[in-house]
């Protein structure tokens, strides 16, 4: 399907719920085959790391978020998890526990700290929480000459504001905050005030990320989240939301069980994750579920992959992210989560199996549909991070 056949400007509800698989050719020779050579010294002498134990323990443990990898529909198992462990001889535990940001990193904190071992070796985190984990020093610098293929990366994701030149993190998916609706129950949502109509009342869900609940408030009130902003700003985009809570319109607050809601039924309609309403499609069997960017403009986010600063598996780890970073193992996960996929290669992989796929904008978006219908939340102060939080949980509760 060409991308030019969407509806204006906005990306679709997501591809087919087709599943493909790329890997039929990948082995152990792919992996083995580009070892460089020892890295230099590096520039982290500020951080004590512990002994790596990674060539006596062929072990992974990967925390991650629930639906953010590819799945055998048949066994539950992991197909590019299986096919890594197939190719190196390690074995990978694969762990879907993180809901939220600040619930998770308030859990682990208090042990990476003490220097205590969380038995995790990758987690999954937010840009903005990747920024803060990094200048805690609760994560372990990268050994990038050991991890070629991550010379895919995306260009525009190499120098992240938080994390320039990918020295301590790199990025697992991307994706897009907007609007997401059963279109056989909803009347067409276009707008973010359409969330408020009577016929909506209780059944609309929004995210605990307050970033992208405030940032798509923020957008219809006309202010760009990735421009200053001051606290009047974000105080009137809180009293939107104070109200809707209040009147009943917006059913709850949550995490990524958000989705739980509109699996049930109990909401139809709601500020979403892009490629959660692709998975909805699959689960649900019901091909009406819709993921539109609002007209005034939705939220660009990142999530990406690091390495505790306890973990004993560092170079483990990095053998396993590198992994992720071949475009037909990219293109493998793309095609299951259905979020904007970080490696350049993967969209080319894609249109040799399954050119619909390879055109979708919620995948692949242009560059100037992100650049013109989307923003990047804004990197904080800490007084502001502080103030902003408080300002949410007054009103949200969590």
């Amino acid at each position: 399907m060409n991308a030019g056949s969407r509806r204006g400007d906005e990306p679709p509800g997501g591809p087919s719920t087709r599943r493909r698989t790329f890997l039929a050719a990948a082995g152990a020779g792919l992996l083995t085959a580009c070892a460089p050579p020892a890295p230099p010294a590096t520039g982290h002498r500020s951080l004590v790391l512990p002994t790596d134990q990674s060539a006596t323990d062929r072990h992974v443990e990967f925390a991650n978020w629930t639906q953010y990898i590819d799945v055998d529909e048949q066994t539950g198992r992991f197909p590019t998890l299986d096919a890594f462990a197939k190719a190196t001889g390690m074995t990978v535990g694969y762990h879907e526990e993180i809901d939220d940001n600040d619930l998770y990193v308030n859990k682990i904190s208090p042990q990476l700290r003490a220097g205590q071992s969380i038995n995790r070796d990758i987690i999954v985190l937010s840009d903005w929480m990747v920024n803060r984990v990094i200048e805690a020093q609760l994560v372990q610098p990268l050994e990038l000459i050991r991890m070629p293929h991550t010379s895919n990366i995306l260009p525009s994701l190499v120098d992240a504001p938080f994390d320039p030149g990918r020295q301590y993190s790199l990025p697992w998916q991307s994706g897009l905050t907007g609007i997401g609706y059963d279109a056989s129950r909803v009347k067409p949502i276009k707008t973010l005030d359409d969330l408020w109509r009577p016929d909506l009342k209780g059944k609309v869900v929004g995210l605990t990320e307050w970033r992208d609940t405030v940032g798509l408030v923020l957008r219809a009130q006309g202010v760009d989240p990735a421009k200053p902003f001051g606290t009047d700003q974000f105080a009137n985009a809180m009293t939107v939301i104070d109200k809707q809570l209040h009147d009943g319109q917006i059913r709850r607050i949550r995490g990524n069980s958000y989705v739980q809601d509109l699996q049930s039924g109990n909401a139809l309609a709601g500020m979403v994750w892009s490629g959660d309403i692709a998975t909805l499609r699959a689960e649900t069997g019901n091909p009406h579920w819709t993921f539109v960017v609002p007209e005034s403009g939705g939220m660009l986010w990142s999530d990406n992959a690091v390495i505790p600063i306890t973990s004993t598996r560092r170079r483990n780890a990095e053998q396993l992210l590198d992994w992720y970073f071949r475009p037909e193992v990219a293109a493998e996960v793309a095609a299951w989560v259905n979020y904007i996929c970080p490696v350049a290669g993967a969209q080319k992989q894609m249109a040799s199996v399954d050119p619909e796929l390879a055109d979708d904008p919620l995948i692949f978006p242009s560059d100037e549909f992100l650049r013109t219908r989307t923003s990047v939340f804004r990197a904080l102060s800490a007084a502001e991070e502080a103030e902003y939080a408080s300002m949410w949980t007054k009103v949200v509760g969590q």
